[in-house]
């Protein structure tokens, strides 16, 4: 099979070498792509969030398969359009990508099948925002209605942070994202991922991960796109998994399918557990980054079959084959991130970090420029390994980061510390 992966950050890596390691993989192309990719596979330059590029190049490269990444080029509804040319992809519709595209939109879908979520209030405007403030108690989040990179909430410790947050959101911080705010209750408890595939109707869970989405030790400061990721989740037991997919994930995809918008893809929800009860926080409609890098560590090979099974509405005959193991992942980001950062940044040492199937270090904001690998993001590299146990998975993870020479970024050190107590 020839296989594109649309996307160029430490999940497309991730997702690249699981799909790989699978012999009926034949050729595998990425757009576009990073320097650590390009040791593994094709990279081709073309903008995936216009259609009739990528469709032009599936057709031009007899594409068999493709496997879409971020949320960007799927709330810009490739899918719809490859769907229409013919071409097998993994990824839900435009439609169906308003799970995560919009806030407000899960919060209706929670309420018609009586999902458990947190209590909220949608907003056009600051001034309704502000009233509605008024009479909730701190803490609050405030959260972006649209897509944000993962950056788009804030929890707001006073009445004064939160009507701050919303004066930002409204003036334009987060973009076309912010024109629309969601205002939720605060659920106390542990948060934890829980990743399901669909193909319109058969639900096929696929693991759980937790991520630290801090930017401090300890979990500390402002929220990032992921400083690091451990899989499995200890606190997404077995019974409160049956819970989360009886109340929460199937009746969701239930209702999207009688909409006539079936879930076609990966999905994504965000738990937060409290006295052994799940309740939703929000759902996303890709792997999440860096949670898809642990997940990808420890399927390996079959990924590529699964993921072509929910693309072709073939669920029903798939299972997902666990090693009883553990895989955490530490994200390398350069310093200042998630706030000002340098990039071109020289980074060396890869000579050093071992590559195989339980230690990886994958790629995330890198390129390569006169034969080096220079930094070009905010989170930059991950370093992700496999372990009978989470310690042992945790101290080849940090032996992978003390062997990267880059002085200009930094990393957590105390990723799964909720694990490991």
């Amino acid at each position: 099979m020839n296989i594109l992966i649309l996307g160029s950050g430490g999940r497309e890596h991730a997702l690249a070498w699981a799909v790989m390691q699978n012999p009926k993989c034949d050729k595998l192309i990425v757009a576009p792509g990073n320097a650590g990719i390009a040791l593994i596979a094709d990279c081709a330059g073309f903008d995936i969030n216009h259609g009739g590029q990528v469709v032009n190049f599936v057709e031009e490269n007899s594409i068999d398969l493709v496997i879409v990444g971020p949320e960007a080029p799927l709330a810009a509804g490739i899918t719809d359009r490859l769907r229409d040319a013919g071409v097998s992809v993994f990824g839900p519709s435009q439609a169906a990508a308003a799970l995560e595209a919009s806030k407000a939109f899960t919060k209706e879908i929670c309420e018609a099948v009586g999902a458990p979520t947190a209590a909220y209030g949608h907003f056009t405007d600051a001034s309704s925002a502000k009233r509605y403030l008024a009479d909730q108690p701190m803490p609050i989040v405030i959260k972006a209605d649209g897509l944000a990179a993962g950056k788009g909430v804030v929890i707001a410790q006073t009445l004064s942070e939160a009507e701050a947050s919303i004066d930002d959101m409204f003036g334009g911080m987060f973009g076309d994202a912010g024109a629309e705010v969601v205002i939720e209750e605060f659920m106390e408890g542990e948060e934890a991922s829980f990743f399901v595939l669909c193909d319109g109707e058969t639900v096929l869970p696929m693991g759980t991960a937790q991520d630290h989405k801090r930017v401090g030790e300890g979990d500390t400061g402002p929220n990032t796109g992921g400083m690091g990721a451990y899989s499995p989740a200890p606190v997404l037991t077995d019974a409160i998994a049956q819970r989360a997919l009886d109340e929460i994930i199937r009746p969701t995809v239930a209702e999207m399918a009688r909409r006539g918008t079936p879930y076609q893809g990966v999905l994504y929800a965000g738990l937060m557990i409290k006295d052994g009860a799940p309740r939703l926080v929000e759902y996303n409609v890709r792997f999440g980054d860096p949670e898809c890098q642990v997940l990808m560590m420890r399927l390996g090979a079959q990924v590529m079959d699964l993921l072509h099974a929910a693309a072709d509405g073939r669920l029903s005959e798939a299972r997902v084959n666990w090693a009883d193991d553990h895989a955490m992942t530490v994200v390398l980001a350069a310093k200042g991130y998630p706030g000002e950062y340098a990039k071109g940044s020289v980074i060396r040492g890869f000579d050093k970090v071992p590559a195989d199937s339980h230690n990886m270090l994958f790629h995330a904001g890198t390129a390569e420029v006169d034969g080096q690998v220079v930094a070009v993001g905010g989170r930059v590299l991950n370093a992700t390994a496999r372990g009978a146990t989470l310690a042992e998975a945790q101290a080849r993870a940090y032996a992978m980061v003390d062997a990267v020479d880059w002085p200009e970024g930094f990393c957590r050190r105390d990723i799964g510390w909720r694990a490991l107590g």
